[in-house]
C-alpha cells in the first residue's frame, strides 16, 4: 500500500450523515500530520480536519466544526470521518491524505488517496 484508500463517501439527504473512512499506510517518521481535505469544481483543495500522530490533536475547519468528528485507529492504520448535520454545501470530492509536518497545507503533504465523492441534497 503506497498511498491512502478512501471509502464510505456517497448521497445523503439534507441532515443526514456519512462515515467516510481511509486506511493509512505506514510511512518512515515519528510525528507528522494526516486529515481530510475536500475540493469542489473550480475550487483550491481545503482542509477539513486534520490530526498529529504524536498528540492527536484535532484541528477542524470553522465550516464543519461542531459537525464532524476526525478519529483514528491506530493499530488498524485507519482515519474516519463521522460526517453528521450535511448541508449541500458539504457537496465535495473528498481526500484522505497524510505525511506532512504542517497539517493545514495541502500541498505539504506526500500521500493522497484517489478521493470519494460526497452529494448531499436539499
Amino acid at each position: 500500500q503506497e498511498r491512502p484508500v478512501e471509502s464510505g463517501g456517497g448521497s445523503a439527504q439534507a441532515g443526514g450523515s456519512l462515515r467516510l473512512s481511509c486506511a493509512v499506510p505506514r510511512h518512515n517518521g515519528n510525528n507528522y500530520c494526516m486529515g481530510w481535505f475536500r475540493q469542489g469544481s473550480g475550487k483550491e483543495r481545503e482542509p477539513v480536519a486534520t490530526t498529529t500522530t504524536i498528540g492527536g490533536s484535532i484541528w477542524y475547519s470553522e465550516s464543519v466544526k461542531g459537525r464532524f468528528t476526525l478519529s483514528r485507529d491506530s493499530n488498524k492504520n485507519a482515519l474516519h470521518l463521522l460526517m453528521n448535520n450535511l448541508k449541500p454545501e458539504d457537496t465535495d470530492m473528498y481526500y484522505c491524505a497524510t505525511h506532512s509536518n504542517y497539517c493545514q497545507r495541502p500541498g505539504l503533504y506526500e500521500y493522497w488517496g484517489q478521493g470519494t465523492q460526497v452529494t448531499v441534497s436539499s
